[in-house]
């Protein structure tokens, strides 16, 4: 086994193997301005809330107001973020004529309810995963977003939010491992129980686990494949160790066949309490000139960060440690608002990563 470091710049020597090292710098410091547009925040249930609001500040969003009914939540979200006043209610904040842009992480079958009604109030739409939690209501979301041509954008943090994706996208898109044939997505996640609201164990109110966490994976499946349509070809969903919470599912898994490439994904609810981060996520994506693997917030091998990608050509195994890498998901999201393009993530994408969550989700039910 290969010890290791990446602290270390010299090769590592195993048989005829040798792999190089490299640090990916930081991007050259952009000047944005602040005030690009203003936006305000709906729904602050989970805490992914305050990544979506990071990102749209970053790229020069002005957070005016924001509302919750929950006034720990409240409370909160107002010491991190100051500047934002308190709205009275959501009303208040979808009739701020100034505001172009709301971000939410509402509960999450709540989601695409307030989004239909974010976009019939002139407004765009940045919410967190899951956006939809079934498909008549995304039949609905897709209609209104046709008829509004206002911006639904699900905020995919596992591909938009961590640069060692980031960083593996541009090298497959310049083609660094060839025809890309296969993903393999990861998503173990640590379960927290005694931070959970009554909504988190419910089936009902957050979609079913293929539908919530493994819709990142499904993200990643189409952007890492170019694939623009996909079907599902098995799925499976569980409740293994939870007999106290009967709606509710720890594990998941599903294999997908797109129009260009092949993937399979697993999520569940089992990282132990031993890990040094919530989970030990990991994308593969088999090439048919080599493949890369990402180690995205942890590598047991290596060190506690994360950020971690390895990739091997015909030539040469490397690995990068992409912690300095840019997230430019925020500024470009700006950046569709302020011109009404899709910089950021194609309408269609983010609907049909949608699409297959829901459908894999209701055919893991269907084998129950």
């Amino acid at each position: 086994m290969f010890n290791f470091d990446p602290t270390r710049r010299d090769f590592l020597m195993s048989g005829t193997a040798a792999i190089t090292y490299e640090t990916l710098k930081p991007a050259p410091a952009r000047t944005i301005q602040a005030g690009r547009i203003k936006f305000g925040v709906i729904g602050l249930n989970h805490g992914h809330i305050y990544g979506q609001t990071r990102a749209v500040i970053r790229g020069g969003g002005e957070l005016v107001s924001f509302y919750a009914k929950e006034p720990e939540l409240v409370a909160a979200f107002q010491k991190e973020f100051p500047q934002a006043r308190l709205a009275r209610s959501e009303a208040e904040v979808l009739e701020e004529k100034a505001l172009q842009l709301i971000v939410s992480a509402s509960i999450p079958n709540e989601r695409a309810p307030l989004g239909i009604r974010v976009m019939q109030h002139g407004k765009d739409f940045m919410v967190d995963k899951p956006g939809v939690t079934s498909l008549e209501q995304l039949a609905e979301v897709r209609r209104v977003q046709k008829e509004t041509r206002r911006i639904y954008s699900i905020l995919y943090s596992e591909r938009l939010e961590n640069p060692a994706t980031i960083r593996a996208a541009e090298m497959v898109r310049a083609g660094a491992i060839g025809k890309v044939v296969q993903t393999i997505g990861l998503g173990p996640h640590r379960i927290n129980p005694k931070s959970r609201p009554a909504w988190f164990w419910d089936r009902q109110y957050f979609g079913g686990i293929l539908c919530d966490i493994a819709s990142h994976q499904f993200d990643q499946f189409l952007y890492f494949t170019s694939s623009t349509r996909a079907e599902v070809i098995a799925a499976q969903v569980r409740n293994v160790n939870h007999p106290q919470y009967p709606l509710y599912e720890d594990f998941g898994d599903a294999m997908l066949r797109g129009n260009t490439a092949s993937g399979y994904l697993r999520v569940d609810w089992f990282t132990p309490d031993g890990l040094n981060t919530w989970g030990d996520g990991r994308l593969t994506v088999i090439g048919t000139e080599g493949f890369m693997e990402l180690r995205k917030y942890t590598d047991l091998s290596r060190s506690s960060k994360g950020n971690h990608l390895f990739i091997v050509d015909q030539k040469e195994t490397r690995y990068i440690d992409c912690s300095a890498g840019a997230m430019p998901y925020g500024e470009q999201l700006v950046d569709d608002v302020l011109n009404r393009t899709e910089t950021a993530m194609s309408q269609d994408h983010c609907f049909l990563a949608t699409e297959l969550a829901l459908r894999a989700q209701l055919k893991g039910l269907a084998t129950k």
